[in-house]
């Protein structure tokens, strides 16, 4: 008899958790929207951050819930926003994918007076010390940023980060990397953009003497096109929101003393030259 009682006991408790568990589940159950994990699928799943998420599910959950634009991925381009928005209805408005641009043209022999650096060999390391070359502004050139690409799209060259523009997809890691914010994600409105390649912000006499290549804010730029360009702190800065695309920058970098007027991203194809005149034949003075 006792031993029926504690078998009626313990079956009763097993009903009650049993029916406990049920009502927890309904209770404390976490819906999830279906379309996070169909976004999910549709993403490349580089999980580089460069969405400005965690990685590809926390930006297909920031999309469902109306976080994040489908087109924020800029790794999969406009055919990965195609798809994330045929998943959730939406037409997705097309955009220019972001790429991006290094704002210091100085090769290692256009810097002037820099200093033995024994240190460790890092952009962060090197901007805490402080004093491995005379300009405060430009590129250390230690390669943290071709460190972190993780496509192989970012190499130095002379002492200065050069993008291959085929690999790159524009997660914006290398910008993050930089300690002196070189590398700035810009709207490729074009194949080939015009950029300001300095970041030195100190007057013109102090730029020279420690770049052969530095902006020395002469406004040159400013006066030839007011609309793109406007010169600030002794530096030139270009307005992208403004730049269409089809501007001709011809006069520009030709009257730029300093020549920080530099395309970045594919070759420009250079200009067709005039086919030379065929020689004209002497006439017979032969009667």
């Amino acid at each position: 008899m006792t031993v029926l009682l504690a078998a009626m006991v313990l079956f009763g408790l097993v009903i009650f958790f049993a029916g406990l568990l049920g009502v927890a589940k309904e209770k404390l159950r976490v819906y999830e929207d279906p379309r996070i994990a169909q976004v999910t699928e549709v993403l490349p799943a580089a999980n580089c951050g460069g969405c400005g998420f965690a990685g590809c599910a926390d930006f297909a959950k920031a999309v469902v819930e109306g976080r994040a634009e489908c087109n924020g991925c800029p790794v999969g381009g406009d055919d990965v926003a195609e798809d994330v928005a045929r998943v959730l209805g939406v037409e997705v408005v097309k955009t220019f994918p972001f790429r991006p641009v290094v704002h210091c043209a100085a090769k290692s022999k256009d810097k002037i007076g820099r200093v033995p650096y024994d240190g460790v060999e890092s952009c962060v390391e090197a901007n805490v010390v402080g004093v491995t070359q005379a300009c405060t502004y430009g590129c250390l050139g230690y390669g943290d940023c071709a460190l972190v690409c993780g496509f192989d799209a970012l190499h130095m060259v002379e002492g200065v980060p050069v993008v291959d523009y085929d690999k790159c997809t524009g997660c914006g890691a290398c910008a993050r990397a930089c300690p002196r914010d070189l590398i700035e994600q810009i709207p490729f409105k074009q194949e080939s953009m015009l950029v300001v390649a300095c970041a030195n912000k100190e007057p013109a006499k102090m730029v020279k003497q420690v770049c052969k290549v530095g902006c020395i804010g002469c406004k040159m730029c400013q006066k030839l096109l007011a609309d793109l360009f406007e010169v600030r702190d002794n530096l030139s800065y270009l307005n992208y929101d403004n730049y269409t695309g089809a501007e001709d920058f011809t006069k520009v970098r030709e009257k730029c003393p300093a020549k920080v007027m530099v395309y970045f991203g594919k070759p420009r194809p250079e200009p067709a030259k005039a086919a030379e005149p065929e020689p004209v034949a002497a006439a017979s003075t032969e009667a």
